[in-house]
């Protein structure tokens, strides 16, 4: 498949449908939740008029019905999104009925395209009606990002199907960049806000084998670089190769150094992969939270941006210092969230240092799921760490575009997912993230197979006339025993398991034998001769950890919070007794935790057991009070994993407690 293909410089590469799936288990859960409720419910709703204008754009630029466009400018991302997700699953799952559906729509795609390749259904439409339009002439009209997702989709659909419908308007598409980058540089520079582009256009080289499509990838950085009217809020204020401090919107931060990672996987940049390796370790040591989620800030300034302040630059759920990572108004979308995965998945392929792997896992188990419900129909676009009642003032709700506030709701139900989001960004980009999350489980290189994550899968690969296919049980990551058995092997063909950076005293055996494991946070090697049966044990052992935070990180000050494996947990109202309030919960020094086995609407998770300090608080005191001299008492109570919380209906949340002495 070409989306296996070996990049010139990346030593890893991911695995596809027929070689990776997730068979059982917990991520196999997941695969079915997504296979059988989040793809179809949301085209549920972008087909429906009454709930969402997403497909009926299409329709109203084809002329196939009259009326004028509705929704944000970038619904048309959103919509290929959704496609690459049900292309995902037709991979996976293959559905005669879904494949004739992604076809009619790839054929109602193109016929919409105009023949230099631009699609834009805001343009069309409004052409449609007559009104005077120019095509580029806002940035924040989103073109580029529409048509990278475009050539995503495109890519994919080729890829799956065979079927060139959707790959010739791809190519189409990519001419029209290209007309762009020679002729219109500063136009194509001034509208490439949320680079998906950049990723887009290395996929279709990797499909057709054209260089033309890398070589458009090299020129976009070029395009950027000498832009001269960019700022913070979309990394275009200076050359990337000069960047240190990874700064403003997030979404569109983690989509351009993603895409860089493809230029260099194809080219061998060394001083390009030095630049990301840096801007990597300045988001993870310093602005990542504890679940993985990126983007501190709501919206404000960046104070680095100019040292005048009438040139300072804007940002918008962005990147703020670091170590400002806020609680209650954690912006953390989620697009930003899948956007660290995409660019630490190329990371990883480009290095195999399992780093890289150990930032997905911690964003995958934690702000990734968190984003859908466990049902897998409604979404959060923000995810804080903290819910509070009665805030006075608003934050940004789901159906929020960011441009036009939606009225808020009542505090009580503050950030409760919603299945439908006027800014609908971020469901779809979950949907094709966990469609497509069976690439992320192992890689296949020339030094064998290395497998990222655990959760039930079953992987069948082969590499220079040597053969392995293995298949895991495991209850991960609710378990520490990992077990995989050999089911088809011929030669040997090193494996290579992950001992994730929080493990300790991991071990590992091979029917039984023990082999030397690595450190945390790297890949234990075994190089045998393997046979059918043969049975890999790894065992990652779960002590409940009580972790703190940075000195410089002000809101962690005195503050904890608890993870089990990979997991983050929190503490939500619904598990307080009667009369205790969340501000009054805090973690005693030494307290012990019981994993015990609950369910949340149906849905079996590990909670964690254990005794809380209740603190005396008085809920009328003003700004600043005396402290009260009242006796402290515990109450038993229990954490849940971050992920769940928000599915029993309105109530409060915090991934940090107080910590008493």
């Amino acid at each position: 498949m070409p989306s296996t293909q070996v990049r010139r410089h990346a030593p890893l590469r991911a695995l596809d449908a027929a070689d990776a799936r997730w068979a059982r288990g917990y991520w196999g859960d997941v695969h079915a939740r997504t296979r059988d409720v989040t793809v179809p419910r949301i085209w549920q709703s972008l087909s429906d008029p009454a709930v969402s204008p997403g497909l009926r754009n299409f329709r109203l630029a084809a002329g196939l019905e009259a009326g004028t466009h509705e929704g944000p400018p970038f619904m048309d991302g959103d919509f290929y999104k959704w496609l690459e997700a049900a292309i995902a699953r037709l991979e996976t799952d293959p559905d005669p009925e879904l494949a004739a559906l992604i076809e009619e729509l790839a054929q109602l795609i193109a016929s919409v395209q105009r023949e230099d390749g631009y699609l834009h259904t805001p343009t069309f439409i409004a052409e449609r009606n007559e009104n005077d339009v120019v095509a580029l002439a806002d940035r924040f009209n989103f073109e580029t990002y529409n048509l990278g997702h475009l050539i995503t989709a495109g890519v994919r659909h080729y890829e799956v199907t065979g079927t060139t419908t959707l790959l010739d308007a791809a190519r189409k598409a990519a001419s029209f960049l290209e007309d762009l980058a020679t002729n219109k540089p500063v136009e194509l520079a001034r509208s490439a806000i949320c680079p998906s582009h950049y990723m887009a256009v290395v996929e279709l080289y990797r499909a057709t084998g054209e260089e033309r499509y890398l070589r458009l990838a090299e020129a976009f950085v070029r395009v950027r670089d000498d832009f001269d009217e960019g700022g913070d809020d979309n990394q275009d204020r200076i050359p990337v190769r000069e960047q240190t401090s990874v700064a403003g919107h997030a979404v569109r931060a983690n989509y351009l150094y993603a895409g860089l990672a493809d230029i260099v996987a194809e080219t061998g940049d060394a001083e390009l992969t030095a630049v990301l390796e840096n801007l990597w370790r300045d988001v993870v040591d310093t602005k990542l939270y504890l679940t993985g989620g990126c983007g501190a800030l709501y919206d404000g300034a960046s104070p680095d941006g100019h040292p005048w302040q009438g040139e300072i630059s804007r940002v918008h759920q962005a990147y703020g210092r670091p170590y400002q990572l806020p609680h209650t108004t954690a912006h953390a979308e989620s697009c930003a969230n899948i956007g660290m995965v995409l660019w630490g998945e190329r990371m990883l392929a480009l290095t195999a240092d399992a780093r890289y792997a150990d930032v997905i896992e911690r964003i995958a188990h934690n702000s990734l799921l968190a984003s859908i419900s466990l049902e897998g129909s409604e979404y959060f676009y923000t995810n804080a760490l903290r819910q509070v009642r009665g805030l006075p003032y608003d934050l940004r709700r789901p159906g929020d575009t960011g441009q036009h506030p939606v009225p808020a709701p009542p505090p009580s139900d503050e950030r409760l997912r919603q299945r439908y989001l006027s800014c609908f960004c971020c469901p779809p980009n979950i949907a094709r993230t966990l469609a497509r999350f069976h690439e992320r489980a192992a890689s296949l290189s020339a030094d064998g197979l290395y497998i990222h994550l655990y959760g039930g899968s079953d992987l069948d690969v082969s590499e220079s006339g040597r053969e392995l296919a293995v298949s895991e049980i495991s209850d991960y990551p609710w378990n520490e025993r990992i077990t995989f058995t050999v089911t088809r092997a011929a030669g040997a063909l090193p494996l290579h398991l992950r001992i994730p950076g929080w493990s300790a005293d991991a071990s590992l055996t091979v029917n039984g034998d023990p082999v030397a494991v690595s450190a945390p946070g790297t890949y234990a090697r075994v190089d045998r001769e393997w046979r059918a049966g043969d049975v890999v044990e790894l065992t990652l052992p779960m002590p409940v950890r009580v972790v703190r935070g940075h000195r410089l990180a002000e809101e962690l000050t005195n503050q904890v919070a608890v993870q089990r494996g990979p997991v983050v947990y929190c503490l939500e109202s619904a598990d307080l007794p009667e009369g205790v309030l969340l501000e009054q919960a805090a973690l005693a020094r030494g307290a012990s935790f019981t994993p015990i086995e609950t369910a949340i609407n149906g849905h079996r998770v590990i909670a964690l057991k254990t005794e809380l300090t209740v603190l005396p608080i008085d809920e009328t005191a003003g700004l600043y009070e005396d402290l009260a001299d009242a006796p402290l008492r515990t109450v038993t109570a229990r954490l849940i994993p971050y992920y769940a919380w928000g599915n029993r209906g309105p109530g409060e949340m915090s991934v940090w407690l107080p910590l008493v002495w």
